[in-house]
């Protein structure tokens, strides 16, 4: 074992720098608060139309046009757009169902399906020994996939997590796609947008928790760049 892969000594300042590390990665990683938002208002535009005069047309379209107007804003202020243009194409997918079928519920199922998809790639990979929130968050933390050979405490976390994403997303799924046949769309869809934020921040508040209690990342950037200037510093060496 090299003095790389050795168990970093957890002092409490140590422990801090850990979670302020995890805190900003997680951020980054899933959108922070503007993620949020951008991944609530279109659904909450078109719920909010389709209340008050039942036009599919006119949800489905604000909902669209909200969607494009964030992507605008990120670009304008030149921040990370990824979350914003996954947002457009989900709604995009949305606006295609509900206007092919003519049912405004349409509108969710796309987003529904993504949903349980997820839900059951977090489980799959965390079964598998490559937990899916590893592979997020991995390049986040400088440390690719160091993890899974050189960090079992953390590949442990990782695995947890993926557990924690994998159970409350079915556990949404499982309120909402009975609710998709039952429910009329109004119902529907205010439940959908009621249970947008709380299981995400459950699973991300349970990511953290996990993480900082895990061991550190091992740097493979680092690493590399020590690696090459040690190599320089021999070759110089060798010459001189």
């Amino acid at each position: 074992m090299t003095s790389l892969d050795k168990p970093t000594e957890h002092t409490e300042d140590t422990e801090h720098e850990a979670r302020a590390v995890t805190e900003a990665a997680l951020f980054e990683a899933f959108g922070g608060v503007r993620g949020m938002i951008e991944t609530v208002v279109p659904g909450l535009l078109f719920v909010s139309i389709f209340t008050i005069n039942k036009d599919l047309h006119l949800s489905a379209l604000a909902a669209l046009g909200v969607s494009l107007l964030l992507v605008v804003v990120r670009l304008v202020m030149r921040d990370t757009a990824k979350h914003a243009f996954s947002g457009v194409f989900g709604v995009a997918f949305g606006v295609v169902f509900a206007m092919m079928t003519g049912d405004a519920k349409d509108f969710y199922l796309p987003g529904m399906l993504y949903t349980l998809g997820l839900a059951l790639a977090y489980i799959i990979t965390a079964l598998a020994g490559v937990p899916l929130i590893g592979l997020m968050l991995g390049p986040v933390f400088k440390e690719n996939l160091s993890w899974r050979t050189r960090n079992p405490g953390r590949k442990k976390a990782y695995a947890k997590a993926s557990w924690a994403w994998g159970l409350i997303l079915l556990a949404k799924s499982a309120i909402l796609f009975p609710l998709y046949w039952w429910a009329d769309t109004t119902q529907f869809g205010w439940v959908l947008v009621a249970l947008k934020i709380p299981p995400f921040l459950l699973a991300v508040w349970l990511t953290w928790v996990f993480l900082a209690k895990a061991p550190p990342p091992i740097d493979v950037f680092a690493e590399m760049e020590a690696e090459e200037k040690r190599r320089e510093a021999e070759a110089r060496s060798s010459a001189g």
